[in-house]
């Protein structure tokens, strides 16, 4: 044996030592330790009670295109793989005939769904307008109470444990209507100027009315006294220059430029993995957050597996995220400028990325996005003073009662604090202790501040109105308000 093969075998020994080894016939077989296991195992249920986690259901077995029950909260358990696949399994002309065919009674059956939790009556506050002045805002709470409860009142008088051995919580989690599928859906109002986008397998599932403004009013922090500086305009890639040109930085231009240009997505792009009709050339990240602002689209996060687990998470707004040390709902994104880089036009797939064409963004190009981001601000809020109080001569009564409640009775400022009205941390709600369901978990807090221009509410919209949202955390954090209570905390909120 040479001394080179000797040096070999050597090293070939020391590797094989720390890793382990078989003798397999003549030669070795390099084995990955074990690891340990826990003799006699025995499952939990990690807090949720004897039996709870038995009594979900397992995922529904259904394939791609094909839908799914609405009550997905029902149900748990694991997927067959985390990855996807860019092929469909049926030629191209099947699927858009599968589509097309279910669509119709998907629609009804959605409209009857939502109808059966929702009375979208479209009445509005009186002289309660989103920032640009012109959609009126929806009064609630529209929640309907089933069984034997008159109102929220008597709800909010029962436990949690009666009220979910009934069956009587009306904020149940919302489904993406396609869970099979998911993906972009985009409301009517946007469809109708890009039409490009109008999906073949599905609507909307809200009424515009119950949605924010568009297009919004974009607001920038460097120049608060041109108010509005789109004027009423949707911002695209053929106005953007003539806009700004002159008001941003020539890397603020840039990075808005960045923001507006569409790329491919899971399905919206331009093979046959697609949702729409025609080849598209993608999204951009202002097709859903118009302006700096938000259409009301909506999502499922790209955060888990299978779909079926994925929450459904609504459009947030981007006004004010310099004033954020968090984003995304789960992810805990740190950063605007990591957000635009790792914005999951994939849904959490990189392989369906690298076959369908990747945004391929720069480090240097998603930092100028954040930095145009970093200048979104929110609409005025007249009546709160520097230090986010109500001024009190221009507050009226009901407005400064809702004061006191937020910073007392309803708890609210312990999660909505500071300028933004935000901690910055997710919590977890718990909200499983009121209805049969599979825990969501931790949930970043949301901003208050300008929070009438951005319904519906909660990371997946369950609560269409700010009076939903009362009810909903009166319900949850068991506050025990009065009517009157919870009216001015809406009235407050307004303010915002």
């Amino acid at each position: 044996m040479t001394r080179k093969t000797m040096l070999l075998v050597c090293i070939a020994f020391v590797f094989v030592g720390i890793v382990g080894f078989q003798m397999v016939g003549n030669g070795l077989h390099l084995l990955q330790s074990p690891g340990t296991k826990v003799e006699n195992y025995k499952e939990s249920d990690y807090g949720l009670g004897s039996g709870y986690v038995d009594s979900l259901k397992q995922y529904p077995d259904v394939k791609l295109g094909e839908r799914q029950p609405f009550e997905i909260w029902e149900y748990a358990g694991k997927g067959e793989s985390s990855f996807g696949s860019p092929e469909l399994p049926m030629p191209w002309s099947e699927w858009v005939s599968l589509l097309k065919n279910q669509k119709p009674k998907l629609m009804k059956d959605v409209r009857t769904y939502m109808a059966s939790r929702y009375n979208f009556t479209n009445k509005a506050i009186p002289n309660q307008f989103m920032s640009g002045g012109r959609k009126p805002i929806m009064a609630g709470p529209i929640a309907k109470i089933t069984g034997n409860v008159k109102s929220f009142e008597d709800l909010s008088k029962m436990s949690a444990d009666e009220i979910k051995k009934k069956d009587l919580f009306p904020y149940k989690p919302l489904a993406h209507p396609l869970q099979t599928i998911a993906h972009m859906v985009f409301p009517d109002a946007w469809n109708k100027v890009h039409p490009e986008h109008e999906r073949i397998d599905m609507d909307h599932d809200f009424p515009d009315s119950y949605l924010p403004e568009f297009p919004a009013p974009m607001f920038l922090s460097t120049h608060k006294e041109l108010g509005d500086v789109t004027k009423g305009q949707e911002v695209t890639l053929a106005n953007y220059y003539e806009i700004f040109n002159g008001l941003l930085t020539a890397e603020q231009m840039e990075g808005l430029k960045e923001l507006l240009r569409p790329t491919p997505t899971t399905w919206f792009n331009q093979t046959n993995h697609r949702v729409t009709l025609e080849p598209s050339a993608g999204v951009s990240c202002f097709s859903c957050h118009v302006n700096g602002h938000t259409n009301g689209a909506f999502e499922l996060g790209p955060d888990s597996r299978p779909n079926f687990a994925r929450l459904r998470v609504d459009t947030p707004t981007m006004r004010g995220n310099y004033n954020l040390m968090q984003l995304a709902s789960k992810r805990s994104i740190r950063s605007m400028d990591h957000f635009a880089e790792v914005e999951e036009y994939f849904d959490g797939d990189p392989g369906m990325q690298q076959a369908i064409g990747p945004r391929s963004q720069k480090r240097e190009t998603t930092n100028r996005m954040g930095d145009f981001n970093s200048i979104l601000d929110y609409a005025p809020a007249p009546k709160l003073d520097p230090l986010g109080k109500l001024y009190k001569d221009k507050a009226t009564e009901q407005e400064l009662l809702g004061e006191n409640i937020f910073h007392g009775k309803g708890q609210c400022i312990t999660c909505h604090s500071g300028p933004a009205f935000v901690d910055d941390y997710l919590h977890d709600l718990q909200v499983e202790r009121f209805y049969k369901g599979r825990p969501e978990g931790p949930i970043k807090t949301f901003a208050l501040r300008g929070i009438k221009d951005s319904p519906p509410y909660l990371h997946d919209g369950r609560c269409p109105t700010l009076g939903d949202t009362v009810e909903f955390f009166n319900l949850v954090l068991e506050l025990q308000l009065k009517k009157e209570e919870k009216e001015a905390l809406v009235a407050y909120m307004l303010c915002l």
